[in-house]
């Protein structure tokens, strides 16, 4: 997996590429933990992401629950195979996801 960040005032880009499991999970965990102060608008670009585990839905839960103390969390394009795992865990439920963005 790898991460790539874009910093624009006080919104965090992070474009995730490959799988999200319990042997990259920490990366990303490691980055929030870093990167996330100041930040008002955090935004998982899942284009690429090619797969996300339970331990990957850790992490995304953790970071929903910063944001909603300090502004907001976006899941942008995720896959197909990312949106059922989102919809069978019932995270599309309280995830803003929004397709077809720049």
């Amino acid at each position: 997996m790898t991460i790539e960040e874009t910093r624009e005032g006080g919104r965090l880009r992070l474009k995730i590429t490959g799988r999200l499991d319990s042997m990259t999970s920490r990366e990303l965990e490691a980055t929030l933990r870093s990167g996330v102060e100041g930040i008002t608008q955090l935004e998982f670009e899942m284009r690429e992401t090619e797969y996300v585990s339970s331990a990957g839905l850790r992490v995304i839960l953790a970071a929903q629950k910063v944001m909603n103390r300090q502004g907001s969390l976006t899941i942008l394009n995720p896959n197909r195979a990312v949106t059922e795992v989102f919809e069978i865990t019932g995270f599309s439920e309280i995830l803003t996801i929004l397709e077809d963005t720049p």
